[in-house]
């Protein structure tokens, strides 16, 4: 018994190091995405970088919940607190992205070509596979829903960041502005579904708590 706290005590300190830099990475990497979809006038670009804010909440919600994860007895209460509030995340997203993709494809609003953008989505690509990885592997050695839905999220700022280097390609190479707001809108039906998952506490079927 003493050993599976103290073993379960040991990926805590994990997940904890790994909400750390979700939190420290995202900060840098909204602001950036914000900067160059500013300058660049690019609903993807913006939306990855208020993604990455919504990450820095989400991060700050497991950071919490791993913090209490030695309340036994409330520990069941604390994961449920946080999955709600990840999903919450996951439906300010989805509503954003949905609002501003379909408010640029109606009023035709074109972005211009952002290198800076570019540089942004593939080192996100490089990063974000290998954090969720991590992430999945911590969550289903707690029996978290709460963190195996933080890993989603990191999941959806990789899908992003796919769409946003093909639609910023696309546009500067051949001028495909809409490109742009449609490959944001791809991803809002299943972001809003992540979040109806995390809100009904059914975002974790593959969880296990193998630590108790």
């Amino acid at each position: 018994m003493q050993t599976a706290v103290l073993e379960r005590s040991t990926i805590v300190r994990r997940g904890q190091r790994l909400e750390y830099f979700t939190i420290a990475w995202n900060l840098l990497e909204g602001l950036a995405a914000l900067i160059a979809g500013a300058m660049a006038g690019s609903i993807s670009l913006v939306g990855f970088g208020i993604d990455s804010f919504i990450e820095v909440t989400s991060g700050s919600a497991l950071l919490w919940r791993m913090a209490v994860d030695s309340d036994v007895h409330r520990r069941q209460q604390n994961e449920k607190r946080a999955l709600k509030i990840v999903g919450v995340c996951f439906l300010a997203l989805a509503a954003y992205i949905a609002y501003e993709s379909v408010s640029d494809l109606w009023f035709r609003r074109a972005p211009e070509r952002s290198v800076l953008g570019i540089v942004l989505a593939c080192l996100s690509l490089i990063v974000m596979p290998v954090l969720s990885r991590a992430k999945r592997r911590v969550g289903v050695a707690l029996g978290s829903a709460a963190v195996n839905a933080d890993a989603k999220q990191t999941d959806f700022c990789m899908y992003l960041s796919a769409i946003l280097l093909i639609g910023l390609l696309l546009n500067m190479f051949f001028g495909l502005w809409w490109t742009d707001p449609l490959a944001a809108l791809v991803m809002t039906p299943i972001i809003a579904k992540e979040a109806l998952e995390a809100l009904r506490g059914n975002a974790c079927e593959d969880c296990r708590p193998s630590l108790q």
